[in-house]
């Protein structure tokens, strides 16, 4: 999935706040800050995937289908 200039820009300024971590709360709302609908999905995966992902709860996600629930409803999609 090929990400858009505002995509990749989003990321670049989300990567330099996680750096400066005084900046920002943790990982949900650095992207509700700088990411909008379908750029979380990549983003909230590769958390999953290094193991930085949490629930709502504070819970490290070891699920991957409730990593995918978790990106699907940040973007604002239906599960399919």
């Amino acid at each position: 999935m090929a990400l858009s200039e505002h995509a990749k820009e989003s990321l670049r300024r989300m990567h330099s706040a996680e750096k400066h971590s005084n900046r920002l709360g943790a990982g949900a709302t650095k992207r509700k800050a700088f990411l909008h609908g379908e750029e979380k999905i990549p983003v909230v995966m590769h958390e999953f995937k290094h193991g930085t992902l949490h629930s709502g709860s504070g819970q490290k996600v070891t699920d991957r289908k409730q990593a995918i629930a978790i990106a699907m409803s940040e973007a604002g999609k239906s599960k399919k």
